[in-house]
């Protein structure tokens, strides 16, 4: 008689507890628990590596809704990835991850898909950080009920992150409305949908106009303005998105631009001739606007200026400007986050002028200009070259010694620009880039610039023979 054997009940044997909530779940084929800590943890690291992927390459050098929303699909990616991959593999599903999955990945795909503007953008700046707090609370409530051990302080870290920029956001709207430097010392004219600023000191003629570079303002060149109005009427003024200019619906290129000048002058009553002043892109803005309006230029000056060649002359700019339209891309969208107020300040100028100058470029809005005037750089310097000759019309270019040790090709492009006129000086100064408009010496060297082909104009003596 054959005796019969019971079940035996290992209740401390993994391989026959029940699965339940914190309890990994073993796998069919080895008997082996897996943890959802390694889940949890990959599938962030697949978010981030999604969310660069699609901002850097997919989308890159889009607007700041596009670059915004390709981030947030990538972050939805990986919150999605979380909820799905802890149901099917662990024993500790997380299934309140659908909830951040679905409002990541729908805001996002909007932004892509409408790319909302700058004041659209602005306004949603206003909603999503308490909003975005509410959730993280609400996240952290659920990660406690169903996270253990390691992957609770990966996931506390991102649920951190997360909370640090809705306050950011928030603290970097009320220092935006309660920021009262921005208020213009010029006048805001419009010339078409929007209003560009001009700020105009002294009398006579002929009438200096000074364009600024890349992520420049009208306020950056308080050194040369004071000194410069003591000889002649002189109007700094920002381009479309700029300073205190208003933004324009899209990125101007040069002929754009230079058409906006002409009427942002008109409208001012400001009357020619006039020597154009462009200090670094802003010289290639000058340089098409002689092009485009050649009886109203009687002088131009370039201070350590980009070259309408610049692609073809400097050998390692291709490179840089496939970065720049990358990393600028970027700066919007972190600039909203409140980071651009926490970037310390790098104007050169007297304190209360340095102030305001780093007050309007940690603005969001400087940010998307940035964004805006580096993607259209390549149609810019193909628009300059229309300004193949300048006459015998007074020239002056100033070249920064830095940029000339550091950039490769750069002198070689300063020469070319010098050559545009037979009657130009060309001469190296001591100085940083910036420092031609910051620097007490170079800005000095900027100003006897200026007031040598002011002169020149005037008398029409050649510089030359100065």
């Amino acid at each position: 008689m054959s005796a019969q054997t019971q079940p035996t009940s290992h209740p401390h044997d993994p391989a026959h507890t029940p699965d339940g909530p914190g309890t990994p779940r073993t796998t069919p084929a080895t008997g082996q628990r897996r943890s959802a800590g390694r889940t949890i943890v990959a599938s962030i690291v697949a978010g981030a590596a999604a969310a660069l992927l699609l901002a850097l390459v997919v989308f890159a050098g889009g607007t700041e809704a596009t670059i915004t929303g390709a981030l947030l699909l990538g972050f939805g990616l990986g919150w999605t990835l979380l909820a799905t991959l802890t149901v099917r593999r662990t024993g500790q599903p997380q299934r309140w991850a659908a909830v951040p999955a679905v409002a990541m990945g729908a805001t996002g795909a909007a932004l892509v898909a409408f790319s909302p503007g700058g004041q659209t953008m602005t306004a949603l700046n206003w909603v999503w950080p308490p909003l975005m707090l509410a959730l993280t609370v609400w996240m952290v409530v659920q990660m406690r009920r169903s996270v253990t051990r390691k992957a609770r302080w990966v996931l506390t870290s991102v649920l951190a992150v997360l909370a640090l920029a809705s306050i950011g956001a928030s603290y970097n709207n009320v220092a935006g409305t309660t920021n009262e430097l921005a208020a213009a010392p010029g006048t805001l004219y419009d010339v078409g949908g929007h209003r560009l600023h001009l700020d105009c000191y002294g009398e006579g003629s002929p009438t200096v106009v000074l364009s600024n570079g890349l992520g420049g303002s009208s306020a950056s060149w308080a050194r040369i303005t004071g000194p410069v109005a003591t000889t002649t009427r002189v109007c700094a003024y920002d381009r479309a998105g700029q300073g205190w200019s208003e933004e324009a619906a899209s990125p101007r290129d040069g002929v754009q631009s230079a058409e906006e000048l002409h009427t942002l002058l008109a409208e001012a009553g400001e009357r020619g001739p006039y020597v154009l002043v462009g200090h670094s892109t802003g010289g290639t803005y000058a340089m098409t606007y002689a092009a485009q309006y050649p009886e109203q230029v009687a002088g131009l000056v370039l201070l350590d200026s980009s070259s309408p060649d610049q692609f073809a002359r400097m050998p390692a700019f291709s490179g840089q400007y496939a970065m720049m339209c990358r990393a600028f891309s970027l700066l919007p969208t972190l600039s909203r986050l409140g980071l651009g107020q926490l970037a310390p300040g790098t104007s050169h100028l007297p304190a209360a002028d340095a102030e305001i100058v780093d007050a309007l470029s940690s603005a969001p809005k400087a940010y998307r200009n940035q964004r805006d005037e580096v993607s259209v750089i390549p149609e810019v310097f193909s628009q300059a070259q229309a300004l193949s000759t300048f006459g015998d019309r007074p020239l002056a270019v100033l070249t920064a010694s830095a940029t000339s040790t550091n950039t490769e090709g750069w002198v070689a492009a300063q020469d070319a620009l010098a050559a545009l006129s037979p009657n130009a000086i060309h001469s190296t100064v001591d100085s940083s880039h910036e420092g031609l408009l910051e620097d007490v010496d170079p800005a000095a060297a900027s100003v006897r610039a200026i007031t040598e082909v002011i002169s020149s104009v005037r008398t029409g003596t050649p510089l030359t023979s100065r």
